[in-house]
């Protein structure tokens, strides 16, 4: 029956992190209970085989107390390398970011004023190029009425030549008869 309890301790003790203090204070102050009440026990030589089997429990319970103590220590190692390694990495994360944001942070600035230039030349160019657009606007009714007064001054020197010819023919005609008139007078 103390076998028993001490599978049970032993399942539940693997089962928790933290182990409860042995307690074989309880059997041996049974076993010497018995030593010391020889006469109320059914006979010494029970008591002898109930002495052998408390102590064999006994050695059986602390092996067990002992494995459950060297696993423990064996996990809490592990979880302690397993944390070194993890607050290792947890650095070396840290000085990457470092590293990455120290490299950002001038090209985050050139491009920030870059794209504050562009901005601004973007709000200069607005009102010109609408200016533009005006003048081109403007330009082109200009040009229109440009060559509009210039076919019309095309026009216009033709008629004149025109009539400057038709002129000089209706004088040169004038003249002749006048020339003609006069050399019928003399």
């Amino acid at each position: 029956m103390t076998q028993t309890n001490a599978g049970a301790s032993t399942g539940a003790a693997a089962t928790t992190t933290e182990l409860p203090p042995p307690q074989p204070q309880p059997q041996t102050q049974r076993s010497e209970m018995v030593l010391h009440t020889g006469s109320l026990s059914f006979s010494s030589h029970m008591s002898r085989e109930d002495e052998e089997m408390t102590r064999s429990a006994l050695s059986a319970f602390r092996a067990k107390e002992d494995e459950i103590e060297k696993r423990r220590m064996e996990v809490r190692e592990r979880i302690q390398a397993q944390l070194g390694r993890v607050e290792e990495e947890t650095r070396r994360l840290s000085t990457l970011r470092e590293e990455i944001e120290s490299m950002a942070d001038p090209m985050r600035k050139e491009v920030s004023v870059v794209r504050k230039k562009i901005d601004s030349v973007n709000k200069e160019l607005k009102p010109l190029g609408a200016t533009v657009q005006k003048k081109e606007r403007e330009y082109k009714e200009a040009l229109d009425t440009f060559n509009e007064k210039n076919r019309e001054k095309v026009q216009l020197i033709t008629k004149l030549m025109e009539l400057v010819g038709e002129s000089e023919k209706l004088r040169m005609k004038k003249l002749e008869e006048l020339s003609k008139s006069i050399e019928e007078t003399v």
